[in-house]
């Protein structure tokens, strides 16, 4: 019998690609093989960033990457989010449904499977009409997916209004030991420009729908993180925190060459001496922000890494980037990208400077960091809540009158979480709990045992 055939389809974002890419090496551990579809303006980035990191080829271990337009224009904006859903919603199901039929006409294996991000909530559609079975893959946690499932009970109970947006300004949570959320904070009304607000409401609205067609739902996420949200969803089966291999060396689709020489930077300092800060790949800076986010890294007096994205800051001085770097001289290194899972696991990171994307959360967690919390969009705050609120294992910086966190508030804050030793003490049991859920076992090692079942049993 053929071993059975995956579709892999993420949201075309980072921190969607990387989490099922993830899961996507551990499937073909399992004798699955995976064909890896991004979009064509995505799939271009991994492969760049993979040659110049030493690993061009475009197929994986037992996984296929291949690329489909995504029905926008070469010059759009992709990261204009309502732009991007509503182009792929019009325009990839065809392009889906034509690489299905060219894979089948090329003789390769017939594909089984859809392994979907919930976010493509289409494809769903596309593969029932193809006949293939599939599973909804969910990247955040399993709280976020709540609240966004719980939208009909928000209408009826008046928190939001038919559009999404809020009818009064409170705080609630779903259930005891969930994260209290706030209802300026819900997710589709802080993904963009309020004018793309519609569209992506209603995507989540649809997505909700068609997440239906999918026989089981995985995420990554593990029980003892989120109980109250696995009681309130019990067919959500937790798999995380996911990672492609204990070496961290097989490529996980990252769209920028990671600068490995910053793990060599962090073996000169002492255990638990370095801030790491990292704010993923969307947030942007202005950059009288980004100037008090450097002179509160320089103000701690402690060694920093600094991961600033090519796009994180427009408009920024270079003379006065170039006088910061020589004042702060070895202690802080400044980077485009890095090896997160790495630096996050290296004895001399004491802090993590974290916009708080879910990827981010599940690495901090497993790698027993302490968080300082700077939330930028979507579910962001919804993590941070977890981490200060339910955890406890980490503190959030506070924005002035003008939005703005100064350099006292960072640095203040980053001292705080560092020498509380309450925060080190909780830090160090989720850590444990999160080990022992992904070991032999462990409850998210028997969640990823049945899911595999599940794809091999015809």
């Amino acid at each position: 019998m053929a071993a059975p055939h995956v579709l892999a389809l993420p949201f075309p974002a980072q921190g969607h690609i990387i989490p099922l890419m993830q899961l996507s090496h551990r499937l073909v551990e399992h004798g699955i093989e995976v064909t890896f579809v991004n979009t064509e303006a995505n799939h271009t980035l991994v492969l760049d960033a993979m040659a110049a990191n030493g690993a061009g080829c475009p197929s994986l271990d037992g996984i296929r990457l291949v690329g489909v337009p995504d029905g926008l224009a070469e010059g759009d904006d992709r990261k204009d989010l309502g732009k991007l859903v509503d182009a792929l919603s019009q325009h990839m199901p065809c392009y889906l449904e034509e690489l299905v039929g060219r894979i089948e006409a090329s003789g390769g294996t017939k594909i089984s499977w859809l392994v979907a991000d919930e976010g493509m909530g289409w494809a769903f559609e596309v593969a029932k009409k193809l006949g293939i079975r599939a599973a909804c893959f969910w990247t955040g946690s399993a709280a976020f997916l709540a609240s966004m499932l719980r939208i009909p009970q928000l209408i009826q109970d008046g928190v939001i209004d038919e559009k999404g947006w809020p009818k009064r300004q409170e705080t609630f949570q779903f259930a005891p030991g969930m994260p209290p959320l706030h209802t300026s904070h819900l997710s589709w009304n802080n993904a963009g420009a309020p004018k793309d607000q519609p569209a992506i409401f209603q995507l989540v609205v649809r997505n909700n729908e068609a997440k239906d067609l999918a026989e089981v739902t995985v995420c990554n996420s593990f029980g003892d993180a989120e109980p109250a949200a696995f009681k309130l969803y019990p067919d959500i089966l937790p798999v995380g925190p996911l990672f492609a291999d204990v070496q961290f060396k097989k490529p996980v689709g990252q769209f920028l060459p990671e600068d490995a020489r910053c793990l060599e930077w962090l073996d000169a300092w002492p255990d638990r001496s370095v801030v790491y800060v990292a704010f993923g790949s969307f947030t942007v800076f202005n950059p009288h922000q980004f100037e008090e986010l450097a002179l509160g890294l320089e103000l701690t007096g402690r060694p920093f890494l600094w991961v600033v994205r090519p796009d994180f800051v427009a408009g920024l001085s270079k003379p006065w980037l170039d006088e910061f770097q020589r004042r702060v001289g070895d202690s802080g290194l400044i980077v485009s990208w890095c090896p997160q899972q790495q630096v996050l696991a290296h004895r001399a990171v004491a802090c993590f400077v974290s916009h708080c994307g879910w990827n981010s959360t599940m690495e901090g967690v497993r790698n027993g960091v302490p968080f300082l919390c700077w939330p930028y969009f979507t579910d962001q705050f919804q993590n941070e809540s977890y981490i200060c609120n339910v955890w406890r294992t980490g503190l959030a910086v506070v924005r002035g009158a003008d939005g703005v966190v100064t350099k006292e508030e960072l640095s203040g804050k980053v001292e705080r979480v560092i020498g509380d030793e309450g925060i080190r003490e909780r830090v160090g049991a989720l850590r444990d709990a999160a080990r022992r859920s992904i070991a032999e076992g462990g409850s998210s090692h028997e969640n990823f045992k049945k899911f595999v079942e599940l794809l091999i049993i015809p």
